[in-house]
């Protein structure tokens, strides 16, 4: 069951945890990205597992996971970076709706592989809404803060569909070389010919610097052909972003919505930008060109 008066306790927040939903579009005029889950495979598989609309808030993990306790009961899902998930300190299954007792207590543990995983409800969390969205976005301060100890999180009312059950994948297993298929453009003339012959050859890793904002690289810097800034101008989903010391900067859902260093091309929403959400600092990064049929 869910609805009015039914809540889970945060216990243990881990390094960072946020709600996060399919974010607030429409709004890059008024300068507030999209925001939103940055797995969006996993995170609606969550909900869908659970009988959800796809738009449902869920908790989005990074690395060490979260505890919680039902104060009601309530049924959970957990997708995203395979990792243990222990009820009363008892195991119960990853990647399939697990009902919980009021006054159970839920460790979502560290991540196995990958980096993020999505805690969802029957019934998504429902703490109030900024510009239509329940989403975290970390860049403009808006919606809900990151986690704390001692934190309730009120439940909606569950849809009429019915919980679906198990049909997850297999739990992934560890993280190979991310690929990432770029589009050139709008701003690849800012760049050398041999720079851009020279990135379908290079070998990147994944800076620990990363973030909900964007995936940082580590590895050969890109030479330009001109030199100077442009003035500000709009930054989209995935785009590949170039500042002076000559590394790509991939743009992630809390990316901001105007920027003045060169965008070399963009790697188109998907399965790829999934992916990039879920690699680890270290982890292998190389760009290819992006086929015709990519979008």
């Amino acid at each position: 069951m869910s609805g009015p008066g039914v809540a889970l306790q945060v216990l243990r927040p881990g390094a960072l945890t946020t709600v996060q939903d399919l974010g607030r579009p429409g709004y890059a005029h008024l300068g507030v990205p999209r925001s939103g889950a940055l797995d969006t495979g996993a995170h609606r598989l969550a909900n869908r597992l659970l009988g959800n609309p796809p738009e449902a808030a869920a908790l989005e993990t990074t690395l060490d996971g979260v505890s919680l306790r039902a104060l009601a009961p309530v049924v959970i899902a957990v997708t995203g970076a395979p990792c243990a998930v222990r009820a009363s300190g008892h195991p119960v299954p990853w990647g399939a709706p697990v009902r919980l007792r009021a006054g159970v207590e839920v460790d979502i543990g560290r991540a196995e592989s990958g980096l993020r995983s999505y805690v969802a409800v029957r019934g998504g969390f429902a703490v109030p809404p900024v510009l239509g969205s329940r989403s975290t976005d970390l860049l403009s301060g808006l919606g809900p803060a990151a986690l704390s100890a001692g934190v309730v999180l009120p439940v909606g009312t569950p849809g009429p569909d019915p919980v679906h059950g198990v049909d997850a994948p297999a739990a992934p297993g560890p993280p190979r070389e991310l690929v990432l298929p770029l589009r050139l453009g709008p701003r690849a003339d800012w760049f050398t010919p041999a720079s851009i012959a020279g990135l379908w050859r290079s070998h990147y890793r994944v800076s620990a610097a990363s973030n909900r904002i964007g995936l940082r690289t580590e590895g050969p810097e890109l030479a330009r052909a001109r030199t100077g800034e442009l003035p500000s101008e709009g930054m989209v989903l995935g785009a590949v972003q170039v500042p002076p010391d000559g590394r790509p900067v991939v743009f992630l859902a809390d990316h901001p919505v105007t920027g003045g260093y060169p965008v070399i091309g963009v790697v188109p929403r998907g399965p790829a930008l999934d992916a990039a959400a879920q690699s680890r600092p270290g982890s292998g990064l190389r760009f290819t060109p992006a086929g015709a049929g990519v979008g």
